[in-house]
């Protein structure tokens, strides 16, 4: 698992197996966010287990990341963070799906699109906010969010 930390709450990366979830655990990770189609992630058997939510997304220009699974994402992961828990948003390299579902994050925080974006590309390098899809998407999501609270 390679994740790199965003804010004090916000974490995005790589998928984690189920050996990784006590490392989550150590970090105060409450939800994990699976932004990818292809992968379930196996149920965590620890009480309290970690929440695991999976919005089914596609890293392919063609199958835009649907609005209403980042605000889901938006939504589980601000009530995550109100409760004093950490969230990881993950996707097969933790470079654009996640680095989309980590900046609708901090949108909804109070960042811009492009200072979003920006933050996440200094925090974690391997971050390609800058793809013309994804930052379509993430832009696409602020309009969205200024629009519709």
């Amino acid at each position: 698992m390679d994740y790199s930390q965003i804010t004090d709450a916000l974490f995005i990366g790589t998928t984690p197996e189920m050996d990784d979830y006590d490392a989550l655990r150590t970090l105060e990770v409450r939800l994990i966010i699976n932004m990818r189609a292809e992968h379930r992630l196996p149920p965590d058997p620890h009480t309290p287990p970690l929440a695991i939510l999976w919005l089914r997304t596609h890293d392919i220009p063609l199958l835009p990341i649907p609005m209403r699974a980042l605000r889901r994402g938006v939504d589980a992961a601000l009530t995550t963070m109100a409760r004093g828990g950490k969230v990881y948003a993950h996707c097969a390299a933790g470079a654009h799906r996640s680095v989309v579902m980590g900046a609708a994050i901090l949108i909804a925080q109070g960042y811009s699109a492009d200072e979003a974006a920006r933050w996440i590309k200094q925090c974690r390098p391997r971050a390609d906010p800058d793809t013309w899809y994804i930052r379509w998407r993430i832009r696409r999501f602020a309009a969205m969010w200024k629009n519709h609270r």
